[in-house]
């Protein structure tokens, strides 16, 4: 039998990392570049100005320069005359102002006189000295230090070392990073899948990473689960870079190496770490380098890269930790965790009046996509067994917190629209964002009851009037003006298979096939409900009515390849995952909010984008879509 990685002791995240700082001993070595280059790069001494900016007294505006003491006699009584090459010169902005002028009058000061000597000029008022100068090292002066050492160069930094005449400085040299990525079952993206087969992406999310820490990745092709090759891939590695990383290979698999290979050729410091998702790292050292064997989940990998390898990269680039923005925040919904690790919870976060409000994201370690939406971690420590909804929670933000106070929150059902807008409140307004949760109309509209979202995209039926959302709204918000923004009309319907091999001609027919539902509250899951009680069909009767997917186009990606035969959704996610589509019927997309909402101008931005044209065209695109009234308020 092969032998397994067991992890009989997990390391605190802070103990593994000081036991790996202890047992490393790395040189920081510095380089010399243009300024031009140095974007980021963080300096090994403090920069000093080898000119003086401006370089001599130059204008500050078109006019002309005079010698402010002959202009003091001047009034609108009593206009005085200057001649040019006597009393004055014309100057441009930026133009040299020499002895004997000491001032500038700005063009729209002057008066043309009529039939007199060419070059003839009025003045209706005295000026200043150096009115209008900008004297020499006005800006900056020779000799005055630029930047201190340890400081992470930025675009304005370029301009200032620029002007103060300098054409190289002192930087950390970036660390080279190899990476190994693992595994006879990975291939590269360029190949075609196979039973089996899994498409290797993580390297290159390292290589980005490493990029942005001032790194210079260099990726190694794939190497099978081969003791001896992933020994000698790392062995090279080692020679030819200042840190390695090997990825995948490193949890308890029979065929998980790496640690062996490791302990053979080098020293570990850590074998597993006290932290959810990323638990099976390694942390080592072969011929003094670094070496980090990092998880195989996408999200694993990530987190054991933010806590292990950055402030590895950082010792090489200064010891500059970046001190990301950290905020209090309610949390949306409940967060359950174990005792025995600390976990990471990405989280969307948006300004809802004066709180910061943290919705919960997926917390699989395989969902590498919770990253690309996450705006941060909640953060639940070890031996606490997690937050309740409306507790305050710590957020250590990974976006810029500015980008967070100007998101509109959206929370609710989903819809492939909200994607629309969120392209789009950009584009058109930039600085401004959208964020968007999907919880399900319900969901949507108990957070926007708890203060928790500016709007709740809902479509929600009542059976008895046929109306949709504004019963429910009233249901929920007795005695406060809320507003109803018309969305659009969207046709609801059976997703099936391409060819519709079972033959599913309406509801009655999905008692003979396999279902995938929408969550408990989701809008389509209670026309779904309606629709089954019309044909006197009980929830009993259908095979799957208790699997739920979050979205329709979670929908939609089970019917195609999921092993389900049907699911309700919206003709958008049919086209777009080309399913065929049995129509339901037509159904209002709207968005609730609050009446108050309408003065916040991320609320005004997104009404904009709703009756744009350009949204209006995309929409058409998707298709099964209609947009008459879109934009408009109800108030209710």
């Amino acid at each position: 039998m092969e032998k397994r990685n067991l992890y009989l002791k997990t390391t605190p995240v802070e103990e593994a990392w000081k036991q790996y700082r202890d047992l490393l001993s790395i040189e920081k070595q510095v380089e010399y570049i243009c300024p031009e280059n140095s974007l980021g790069r963080v300096t090994a001494q403090a920069v000093y100005a080898k000119c003086s900016s401006p370089l001599y007294n130059s204008a500050a505006m078109d006019g002309i320069a005079v010698i402010a003491h002959n202009t003091q006699e001047a009034s609108e009584k009593s206009p005085k005359m200057l001649y040019q090459g006597r009393d004055y010169m014309v100057v441009d902005t930026g133009d040299p102002v020499k002895f004997p002028y000491d001032a500038v009058i700005m063009a729209e000061d002057l008066l043309e006189t009529d039939g007199g000597e060419e070059g003839a000029l009025q003045i209706t008022a005295p000026v200043p000295a150096w009115n209008h100068v900008r004297p020499v090292g006005e800006d900056i002066v020779q000799g005055e230090m630029l930047l201190s050492s340890r400081h992470t160069v930025r675009p304005v930094d370029i301009g200032a070392l620029l002007a103060g005449g300098i054409r190289e400085i002192g930087v950390y040299r970036q660390p080279r990073v190899g990476i190994i990525p693992t595994g006879t079952e990975i291939i590269e993206p360029d190949m075609i899948p196979g039973e089996g087969d899994i498409i290797e992406s993580n390297s290159r999310m390292f290589e980005a990473l490493v990029q942005d820490c001032r790194g210079i990745p260099s990726r190694y092709p794939i190497v099978e689960d081969d003791y001896d090759k992933i020994r000698s891939a790392v062995l090279k590695a080692a020679e030819e870079n200042d840190v390695v990383l090997v990825s995948a290979g490193s949890s308890a698999g029979t065929e998980d190496y790496t640690v062996h290979i490791l302990r053979e050729i080098g020293t570990v410091a850590v074998h597993g770490v006290a932290m959810k998702p990323g638990k099976p790292v390694i942390l080592a050292v072969v011929q003094g380098r670094p070496v980090i064997g990092l998880p195989g989940y996408p999200v694993s990998a990530y987190l054991a890269f933010e806590n292990f390898v950055k402030p590895v990269l950082e010792l090489y680039a200064g010891d500059v930790r970046h001190i990301a923005d950290t905020v209090e925040a309610v949390l949306s919904r409940r967060l359950v965790s174990s005792l025995k690790h600390r976990e990471y919870v990405r989280v969307k976060v948006g300004k809802v009046k004066d709180r910061y409000v943290a919705a919960p994201l997926a917390r699989g370690a395989g969902a590498a996509m919770s990253l690309v939406r996450a705006d941060g971690f909640c953060v639940i420590e070890k031996n606490s067994e997690g937050y309740e909804a409306g507790e305050t929670v710590r957020v250590d933000l990974c976006r810029d917190i500015r980008e967070v106070e100007h998101t509109a929150v959206s929370i609710g059902s989903h819809d492939l629209i909200l994607d629309v807008l969120a392209d789009l409140l950009p584009l058109h307004f930039p600085g401004h964002f959208l964020s968007s949760t999907h919880v399900g109309s319900m969901g949507g509209l108990m957070a926007l009851r708890r203060g928790e979202a500016h709007l709740a995209p809902t479509h929600l039926l009542d059976e008895e009037t046929g109306i949709y959302n504004i019963s429910y709204i009233k249901r929920l918000f007795p005695g406060k003006e809320m507003i109803l923004i018309r969305g659009v009309k969207r046709i609801q319907g059976i997703l099936v298979k391409k060819g519709n091999p079972l033959r599913i001609r309406g509801v009655e027919d999905l008692t003979r096939c396999c279902y995938v539902n929408r969550q408990r509250g989701a809008g389509t899951r209670v026309l779904f409900d309606y629709k089954l009680k019309q044909a006197g069909i009980s929830p009993e009767e259908i095979d799957g009515y208790d699997t739920e997917a979050a979205t329709h186009m979670a929908v939609a990606a089970r019917v195609k390849e999921g092993g389900v035969d049907a699911g309700m959704g919206i003709l958008s996610a049919a086209k777009a995952m080309d399913l065929d589509f049995i129509e339901v019927g037509e159904e209002e997309y709207d968005f609730a909010a609050e009446a108050a909402s309408l003065e916040l101008p991320e609320v005004q931005m997104f009404i904009a984008i709703l009756k744009s044209r350009e949204f209006q065209e995309k929409v058409t695109g998707l298709g099964g879509y209609g947009l008459k009234g879109t934009g408009e308020i109800i108030r209710i």
